[in-house]
């Protein structure tokens, strides 16, 4: 695995990425994995953290990716200070766990709006940014609950399986001006997403990651790697893919 990571050390060399949700767990993966390996990076996150991230080729925004004028912000700082935008992952998730009696319209649109919503405006600005140059790829971060379901999490699935088909519909509005639009479909990895639902979300998602068939949850390092080689031109073929990243929860659900 070593050797393999050393073959493909440049290969998003002098490309230039956005990623959001990047002051932790995948995010951070993501963008510092791209960033080592030849991009400059714009990492976006509402959370102030994302500026310890900060060094020479890697920028730091803080801002709320809901917000009109985020994603045009983020974009034009990506093209201000690097020229261009080559590269945008849609990384930011927030989950809920409340039966559908229970939620409220407001926990439903916060869901929206950060899963799908937001990648919507990013993916929109990306684009515009992209089509002149006639290149670039887009990778959103989706997930196995984009394809099937349980008790409690109906606006998470509403927003992943929003962000899969938005996926399937830009990569046919955008592949004629050289633009990939793909997304991975990931099962559970060691993140803080679960931190305002349970009391140790690392935890939590460790042992729920058992019941996959590999038997185990993911560190984000692995998500970051598929992230790498599909935002790189290795993956010139793709287009319009959901790649599930699950451990094989998809292969036996249901």
């Amino acid at each position: 695995m070593t050797q393999n990571i050393a073959i493909h050390q440049d290969e998003v060399a002098g490309k230039v990425a956005l990623v959001t949700g990047a002051a932790s767990g995948i995010g951070r993966a993501i963008a510092l994995m791209l960033h080592a390996r030849g991009a400059k990076v714009v990492a976006e996150d509402i959370d102030g953290s994302v500026e310890a991230l900060a060094r020479p080729g890697l920028v730091p925004v803080v801002a709320d990716i809901t917000q009109d004028g985020a994603a045009e912000h983020a974009v034009a700082v990506a093209v201000d200070q690097f020229g261009r935008l080559d590269i945008l992952v849609n990384n930011a998730g927030i989950i809920i766990n409340k039966l559908v009696v229970d939620m409220t319209r407001a926990d439903w649109e916060r869901i929206q709006a950060v899963n799908a919503t937001a990648a919507f405006l990013h993916c929109r600005e990306a684009v515009k940014a992209m089509i002149p140059q006639k290149s670039g790829a887009i990778v959103n971060i989706a997930s196995y609950a984009s394809y099937f379901a349980f008790p409690t999490i109906a606006a998470y699935t509403a927003s992943k399986g929003a962000l899969a088909q938005l996926t399937r519909t830009l990569a046919l509005e955008a592949i004629g001006h050289g633009i990939r639009v793909n997304a991975i479909g990931v099962g559970d990895v060691l993140t803080n997403i679960l931190d305002d639902v349970v009391e140790d979300g690392p935890a939590f998602l460790a042992e729920h990651g058992q019941g996959a068939p590999i038997g185990r949850a993911a560190q984000p390092e692995e998500i970051a790697e598929i992230v790498a080689f599909m935002a790189s031109d290795r993956a010139s073929f793709m287009v319009g893919a959901v790649v599930m990243a699950d451990g094989g929860m998809t292969v036996t659900a249901g």
